[in-house]
């Protein structure tokens, strides 16, 4: 009896194994587990068994009872799970999320815009080295070894006559020591000054140079070159105005302003209530630089002129700290 028992589970495991329905489970119940079932059966035998092995056999088969019931629940739990439809692990009711988009840094936006401009007036692209030579960035542009920029509270000299260039000018050289007029470029780019940084100053900043030498380039060419871009940056309705100024590489030589983005000209702190802000500084290219290339300057004229990036950027989204434009503020960088 003993071993009879032991076969039936054996046989209800097997049987159990190779279910894969509720209903197949169910027929293996009626087999096993119902009333007049094998399980049953072999109690109903409990009466021939002699009276010295009734104890070992009914524990086995007690044992086996509860063993065929516990796995028959396991089993129906688990294809019951199985066939319930899967509930979507999107809740369709929810409303959608917005994904943040990254976008170009207001600084290279500026810097693109201003290339753009340029480049459809006919001028191309140019880049020089950070790390110059006091020839470069000071000699070869008409600066007298006793300038002040030369002083070491402007200029950030790393050796003996090697600097971080403090203006992207020195990229003019370089253009004209290789190419013969006409020549028609911009030098954007990294410059670097020994200054404290401040509301409207910094240390480390972006310039763009434009550079435009041939026969007869006259000063009004210039005007004409920098009110364009003026119009198509910041827009036809602005007001402009140019005042003498003085620059080592050009002569004459002219700062641009514009009216102020704050006050419309009206007069506040940042424009010192004077209504105007600089845009940049611009003149005729000083014929000690043609010598210093090789160009010939009675036979030909040129000008050049130049603008911060950060501060265009300033003037041109409405900003009255310059220093908000690196400090990574997403709150920021997301309205651009």
């Amino acid at each position: 009896m003993h071993e009879a028992v032991e076969q039936t589970k054996q046989a209800f495991l097997d049987d159990l194994q190779k279910v894969s329905d509720l209903q197949t489970l169910d027929q293996l119940r009626i087999k096993y587990l119902s009333r007049s079932g094998i399980i049953a059966q072999l109690f109903e035998r409990m009466k021939t068994v002699v009276q010295s092995e009734k104890p070992i056999v009914g524990k086995a088969l007690n044992e086996f009872r509860q063993l065929a019931q516990s796995k028959f629940d396991e089993k129906k739990l688990s294809l019951e799970q199985a066939a319930k439809p899967k509930e979507s692990a999107i809740d369709l009711t929810l409303p959608g999320r917005t994904k943040s988009v990254g976008t170009k840094h207001p600084i290279t936006q500026v810097m693109e815009e201003i290339q753009r401009i340029f480049i459809g007036m006919g001028f191309s692209v140019a880049y020089g080295p950070e790390i110059e030579s006091d020839y470069y960035n000071f000699g070869a542009l008409n600066f007298a070894p006793d300038h002040p920029a030369r002083d070491m509270q402007d200029t950030i000299f790393i050796a003996d006559q090697i600097l971080l260039r403090t203006h992207t000018s020195p990229v003019q050289i370089r253009v004209m020591e290789k190419q013969q007029p006409p020549v028609r470029v911009i030098m954007p780019g990294w410059v670097y000054r020994n200054e404290a940084i401040s509301a409207r100053s910094l240390a480390a900043f972006h310039q763009v140079e434009g550079l435009y030498v041939d026969v007869g380039v006259t000063f009004s060419e210039l005007k004409g070159t920098l009110v364009a871009f003026a119009k198509q940056f910041y827009g036809s309705s602005i007001k402009y105005r140019f005042r003498p100024s003085f620059f080592p590489f050009t002569e004459p030589s002219a700062e641009m302003d514009i009216t102020c983005y704050l006050c419309g000209g009206k007069g506040c702190r940042i424009c010192k209530y004077s209504g105007w802000l600089e845009v940049c500084g611009s003149g005729m290219v000083h014929p000690h630089v043609f010598q210093a290339v090789g160009y010939d300057s009675e036979k030909y004229t040129g000008y050049a002129f130049g603008m911060g990036i950060e501060r265009t950027a300033l003037l041109r989204y409405g900003i009255d700290d310059i220093r908000i434009l690196y400090e990574n503020d997403v709150r920021f960088l997301k309205q651009f």
